[in-house]
């Protein structure tokens, strides 16, 4: 299984959906915590959703262009 053995470089830039997924989930996690956010449920969920996906594209994107 060499999926764990694939090296690829990514720029800052294209860690940025990354970090708003991490950080959206971050603030979801504490949310159940504190009332603070309550009110921001689902603008979080969008935000964490579509980062998710904008990760996932480019990932996928990333790999197909290492593999060829």
């Amino acid at each position: 299984m060499n999926f764990f053995n694939i090296k690829t470089s990514w720029s800052n830039a294209e860690f940025i959906p990354i970090k708003l997924c991490i950080a959206s989930a971050y603030i979801l996690i504490g949310s159940y915590f504190h009332n603070f956010f309550k009110d921001y449920y689902t603008p979080l969920l969008v935000i964490f959703g579509i980062t998710v996906i904008w990760f996932f594209f480019a990932w996928l994107k990333k790999m197909k262009a290492s593999k060829q």
